[in-house]
């Protein structure tokens, strides 16, 4: 069901992602070629991967049609315990909100190295209380729950990050080379691509 989700959204927003990333990486590649700057595949990568990530995210999270309830909750962990656990239900509302906002945390946690909860837990639920207000207005519901399923997997993100950071600390020289991880990415690419491919309808995937 989430996947499908996913895949729904990339249908709805493909043109002004493809549009919105086109101008982005021309205004990115001119500057590091004006500036002088070292290009590094795997950053850039990253970045973008990141900016497809939040265009995901607000269609996800503004469309109306995902559901059709309004009005608000208050009372924490009311919409939680209302599914019964493992119920599609279940997975949908409560797992599903933890994980769309783990690559959030990820993400978050790298671009200000953040080495505490406390780093990220003020932008993760400033954003996630902005998310909420605004589906307030727009024919959604505000719902404390959300919030803070939305913060546990900022949180999640952040672990993510910091467990891996560590790890990378500990790999062989190869392991942490730029070189590894843009052969990575790469390949990550053409997985990413080939995903692209496949929702929007193109004939050669």
């Amino acid at each position: 069901m989430i996947v499908d989700t996913l895949s729904s959204a990339l249908k709805d927003i493909w043109p002004m992602l493809v549009i919105f990333l086109v101008v982005v990486v021309a205004i990115r590649v001119s500057y590091i070629k004006i500036n002088h700057e070292k290009f590094v595949f795997y950053r850039e990568f990253l970045n973008f991967i990141f900016v497809i990530y939040a265009l995901l995210l607000f269609e996800l999270l503004t469309s109306t049609e995902m559901n059709t309830n309004s009005g608000y909750n208050l009372v924490p962990f009311t919409e939680i315990f209302r599914y019964e656990i493992g119920s599609q239900m279940f997975i949908y509302n409560v797992i599903g909100n933890i994980l769309i906002f783990v690559p959030f945390g990820y993400f978050v946690s790298g671009y200000v190295k953040a080495n505490k909860v406390s780093h990220i837990l003020f932008i993760s639920i400033l954003t996630s209380l902005t998310v909420e207000l605004v589906q307030l207005n727009i024919g959604r519901s505000f719902d404390i729950d959300d919030i803070i399923l939305n913060v546990a997997g900022s949180i999640l993100g952040f672990l993510l990050y910091i467990g891996l950071t560590a790890i990378k600390k500990h790999l062989p020289r190869f392991f942490q080379s730029d070189l590894f991880y843009n052969i990575l990415c790469i390949f990550l690419l053409v997985i990413v691509l080939y995903y692209f491919g496949k929702v929007i309808g193109l004939g050669w995937f």
